[in-house]
């Protein structure tokens, strides 16, 4: 169910229908991701996770609406090349806060941002959007310990920017955004991102990434995403949860 796609009536209807709703936001970014993902791959992402998550908040006793997206965030990593749209951290953590107390204050049980755009600093602002609404607001992303354990080798190694995890899940949830033809022929680049940033390289151009990907999106398939694309719907409905059986203040 998608919050954009209701009228007004349809929403009250379904607010005042006696279970809490949860507002799930995803947010991304737009940004190359080499030479055959789409631009808007991190908004796919985690528009498939949140598609993937309702079932698991039904069955816990919560409605969930799908927010429109958020498509645009800190992508100073991508400095370069074309397609690279940035805003500052600030800006972004401003929107954020409104957007998820406008949807509280309308009636929401609950808001949980769902960022799959993994730039640190990016994050951060996400994560700082939610101060102040307590076991109102959540943030669901795979760059914590906890979540990212649970995701695929390619992941947890850092090389993973338009590599053979994203491109899986786009292949399972939004194949259209593959450039099949363009993909078959690309070389692995075992370059960990978490690395390079560790060590204070801020940019894919910097770390080596000429084509702004790093990973083996050749070696992904639709089964890999279909089963990555279920973790990160257990990961938002655990956040969600969670923070809604928090104590008050926590």
């Amino acid at each position: 169910m998608r919050l954009g796609e209701l009228t007004t009536v349809q929403l009250r209807s379904l607010l005042d229908a006696g279970r809490p709703v949860v507002a799930l936001v995803p947010v991304g970014s737009t940004e190359p991701h080499g030479p055959r993902l789409a631009l808007s791959t991190d908004v796919a992402i985690s528009e498939g996770a949140c598609a993937r998550a309702i079932a698991g908040l039904d069955a816990k006793g919560y409605a969930a609406v799908i927010a429109p997206a958020i498509a645009y965030g800190v992508t100073d990593c991508a400095a370069g090349f074309a397609g690279a749209v940035s805003v500052p951290a600030a800006a972004l953590t401003a929107y954020l806060a409104a957007i998820a107390r406008g949807l509280v204050d309308g009636g929401f049980a609950h808001v949980c941002l769902v960022n799959d755009h993994l730039e640190p600093a990016h994050d951060r602002a996400v994560r700082a959007a939610i101060d102040g609404l307590g076991a109102r607001a959540s943030v669901a992303c795979p760059l914590t310990r906890r979540w990212a354990r649970t995701l695929s080798a390619e992941f947890k190694s850092g090389a993973c920017h338009a590599g053979r995890y994203e491109t899986s899940i786009v292949l399972a949830h939004a194949p259209a955004l593959v450039d099949e033809a363009a993909r078959a022929g690309l070389p692995e680049v075992p370059i960990s991102l978490s690395t390079a940033l560790a060590q204070g390289v801020g940019t894919f151009a910097a770390m080596g990434l000429d084509q702004a990907y790093a990973g083996a999106p050749a070696e992904a398939t639709a089964a890999e995403g279909d089963a990555l694309l279920d973790r990160l719907a257990e990961m938002i409905v655990t956040e969600v949860v969670e923070a809604l059986a928090a104590p008050a203040g926590a």
